[in-house]
């Protein structure tokens, strides 16, 4: 039998049926602390409960696309500071009993970039809201989405450590005190800023001098801040590790 005759003979119905959905842990700083999206659901199951903006795979999408749609949706971003959004596949969780619909199973994805608009709910919502995570632990959400949620902020904090990631929570231009407060938010640690200066400007491609300077000496005066871009550098060797009290306990800290 060739391709075309086994195509033309082949019957999905005789498998049991699966969906895919994404689900988008979608991270940004607002007033100083790290927040993250999330929706109340307006539909069963688990209607009420806070959960992750995410829904079914389109047909003709494939899973960035439907986690940028997504994140649309729930953010009213569009176009161009749509595109500007870090997005990266999470993980995969198929659990058989993570949905009571059937067998679903879901890509998350993890998303964040700076001054991400105010949350406006999306069809099957009833609400939308940037919750600081410090404050997640007074939320139930839905399904397994907090396994997803933790997953997503070890990814973020770690990532932090070997990529020039926290850059995409900035401004294009930036100083690196400004820098130094996006690990400290995401960290949930204060840093020594000559330490963590020093430690950023012997990163080869790390961030480059945009060869200006801010407007304005810093809240206490002094000398007005050096300004800087993101380099060119995809991993940061050597890595800008937590410390050891952040890190999970399956972690050793390479010194």
């Amino acid at each position: 039998m060739n391709e075309q005759d086994f195509l033309a003979a082949y019957d999905p119905h005789a498998y049991p049926a699966v969906a895919v959905t994404v689900d988008v842990v979608a991270l940004t700083i607002r007033d100083g602390a790290l927040h993250l999206l999330l929706i109340r659901r307006g539909e069963q199951p688990h209607a009420g409960l806070w959960a992750l903006p995410g829904g079914f795979v389109r047909p003709d999408e494939d899973l960035v696309t439907a986690a940028r749609r997504e994140l649309a949706e729930e953010t009213g971003l569009a176009g161009e500071p749509l595109r500007r959004v870090h997005v990266e596949q999470l993980a995969s969780y198929g659990a058989p009993d993570r949905d009571p619909r059937m067998r679903i199973v879901s890509i998350a994805h993890l998303a964040f970039a700076p001054d991400l608009p105010d949350a406006t709910a999306g069809t099957d919502a009833d609400e939308a809201a940037w919750v600081a995570v410090a404050e997640l632990t007074n939320r139930q959400l839905a399904f397994d989405h907090g396994q997803i949620v933790a997953d997503g902020l070890e990814r973020a904090r770690s990532k932090l450590e070997y990529t020039p990631l926290a850059t995409r929570f900035l401004a294009p231009e930036f100083t690196i005190g400004e820098l130094r407060a996006v690990y400290e938010t995401v960290w949930g640690h204060q840093l020594h800023a000559g330490n963590f200066h020093r430690k950023v400007l012997s990163v080869p491609g790390f961030v480059e001098s945009t060869g200006a300077s801010t407007e304005r000496g810093g809240t206490r005066g002094g000398p007005r801040a050096r300004l800087y871009r993101a380099g060119d550098a995809r991993l940061l060797h050597p890595a800008l590790l937590r410390p050891a009290l952040l890190r999970p306990a399956r972690e050793e800290t390479v010194r």
